[in-house]
């Protein structure tokens, strides 16, 4: 056998990591950017009282792309499609863009997109390298939520005083984390049931 036929399956595979990898990267920001689109399917997006803020699709691609492809390229994801916002580019709800709209009160959740990914990493891969088990995946995705609710609900609180039309930090929680939920629930528990079944292969090959 030639040396250059022993090494192709090793280098083949290398190239399909790298194109999972990437096509996560784009993949996971493109579906959170089309199930935040009530224009265009309304029935993805339900504006919850009393402060407006959507509940969508979002956070669930937010996380499996922490699960899928890990903490790094899930940072790198998120971190450019909130780049990519902010230049201009409508991708944020309902084509919002550019510094207005990470100003706004959905800005924070914006931010915790980005700032869930590590958190994820952190709580499921042990120093070996190798992953913990269904508790670890559990927390981590609840860990994710909370990072995102954390950075989010601060940000409504300073908006709304920023706007002259003040809120009380209780109304703050429960308007910008409490009424989700429910909808959290239900998104983590599929996060946690793909990511059971994906995350022992993707870390050993694709984080």
């Amino acid at each position: 056998m030639s040396v250059e036929a022993a090494t192709r399956p090793k280098t083949e595979g290398v190239d399909s990591i790298q194109a999972i990898r990437w096509a996560g990267v784009i993949g996971f920001p493109l579906l959170a950017f089309l199930t935040s689109q009530t224009h265009w399917f309304p029935w993805l997006a339900f504006p919850l009282k009393p402060l407006g803020v959507p509940m969508t699709l979002q956070s669930l691609w937010v996380v499996l792309a922490a699960l899928c492809i890990g903490p790094r390229f899930g940072l790198i994801a998120f971190a450019g499609y909130f780049l990519v916002g902010v230049i201009g580019v409508p991708v944020f709800a309902d084509g919002g863009a550019g510094p207005a709209t990470v100003l706004g009160q959905t800005g924070g959740y914006l931010v915790g997109f980005v700032a869930c990914q590590p958190v994820v990493g952190w709580i499921l891969r042990r120093r070996d390298g190798s992953v913990r088990g269904w508790l670890a995946l559990v927390v981590s995705v609840v860990a994710a939520h909370a990072v995102i609710f954390g950075c989010g609900v601060p940000w409504v609180y300073v908006v709304h005083w920023a706007d002259s039309s003040p809120i009380s930090w209780s109304r703050a929680w429960y308007g910008g984390a409490v009424v989700f939920l429910p909808g959290m629930c239900l998104k983590g528990a599929a996060a946690v049931i793909i990511g059971r079944a994906v995350v022992p292969w993707a870390a050993r090959r694709v984080w």
